[in-house]
């Protein structure tokens, strides 16, 4: 019950750094969304040209840079990488479609719930189907292979790019660009929106927070400490929500979402597929990244250029409703993944040896 108090507080302050960001500048039901916030600082970087979501957000620099610290003061930080890099850096790209034909990552679907988006309710039902397709791979012994211990320089990197990122974003340059209207130009103050990333990656850091982690563990071995995080940002958003007066409960005219309920469904159940075979949420990179695993670092790599991708060829969606393109994507992403976790399974592996012994 001590590690769980650990937990949830963190699930509370989310919820509550949450809500308060949206107070001070941020999107309604947006105070914090990892999909979102990489979409944008795509954007920024000129990979996309969407005006509308291009902004370098500080809450994810924060979060890198908040895992880092307390990584590295607790000892714990450590270079490591080389697993299956172009198939991470897939899986990030495909999450990232999936996360934008939702109009949002696991994170914000708890936020949108939290905010009376029933919308939300239908991706997180996607969602945790998405997760319980994952555990089949799982169960026939998908994995990405071993990781390596590199150089500490090589987990440094990341951190760096981030603080040069902060760099940017406060100087400005003409060469960065920033959205003049849109969920792009709706930000809380620069160093809020930094400290909140601090504060929510030391956090995350130490409790593990993932919201994927916490269906899976749940479903494979009835634990539940991480979905207790997952249910106290919820908890604590919709008290928050409530008392700013953001609560409104319905389908339709919900804040950068959209109704159509398919969708909603397919589009989180390819994010919970795709995160639960990279073994972690959106979140849970950023935060591994900050601790010098940069396989997390591809994978959020991935990501970036999964929104650029999907910005740039129409396939995310709009409050209209899901593109077209869109939904062609998420059919052939379902495709792609599906053959990543065949042809990553132990179980095939094993068939094959057993076909050369008897050759």
């Amino acid at each position: 019950m001590k590690e769980k108090k650990g937990i949830i507080f963190t699930g509370a302050i989310v919820g509550i750094i949450a809500v308060l960001l949206v107070k001070f500048g941020n999107p309604k039901n947006m105070g914090f969304c990892i999909a979102c916030f990489l979409r944008d600082i795509s954007g920024a970087l000129g990979f996309h040209r969407a005006a509308v979501v291009q902004y370098l957000r500080p809450e994810v620099m924060g979060l890198v840079l908040g895992a880092f610290l307390m990584a590295f003061s607790n000892k714990e930080f450590s270079a490591r990488g080389g697993s299956s890099p172009m198939i991470r850096f897939t899986l990030g790209a495909i999450v990232m479609i999936g996360a934008l034909v939702f109009l949002g990552c696991p994170l914000r679907m708890v936020l949108r719930i939290a905010g009376g988006d029933l919308n939300a309710i239908i991706g997180l039902v996607g969602f945790i189907v998405g997760i319980g397709l994952g555990i089949l791979f799982l169960n026939k012994g998908f994995n990405l292979k071993r990781s390596y211990r590199l150089p500490k320089a090589e987990g440094l990197v990341f951190p760096v790019i981030n603080i040069l990122l902060v760099g940017l974003l406060i100087a400005a340059p003409a060469f960065i660009f920033f959205s003049e209207k849109g969920p792009g130009a709706m930000h809380a103050p620069i160093f809020m929106a930094l400290g909140a990333g601090l504060v929510v990656g030391i956090l995350a850091q130490r409790t593990r927070l993932c919201m994927v982690g916490g269906i899976r563990d749940m479903i494979l071995f009835k634990d539940s400490y991480l979905i207790s995080g997952f249910l106290a940002v919820i908890v604590f958003a919709l008290i928050g929500n409530v008392s700013m007066g953001y609560f409104k409960i319905g389908f339709d005219a919900q804040p950068v979402a959209h109704s159509d309920g398919l969708w909603n469904f397919l589009g989180m159940v390819l994010t919970g597929l795709g995160s639960i075979l990279l073994g972690g949420c959106p979140l849970r990179q950023l935060i591994l990244a900050g601790e010098g695993n940069t396989d997390s670092v591809i994978t959020v790599m991935g990501m970036i250029v999964g929104a650029a991708i999907a910005h740039n060829f129409s396939l995310a969606s709009s409050p209209k409703g899901p593109s077209p393109n869109g939904q062609i994507a998420t059919i052939v992403c379902f495709i792609i993944v599906a053959l990543i976790g065949y042809f990553n399974s132990e179980m095939l592996v094993k068939k094959e040896k057993g076909d050369v012994t008897n050759v």
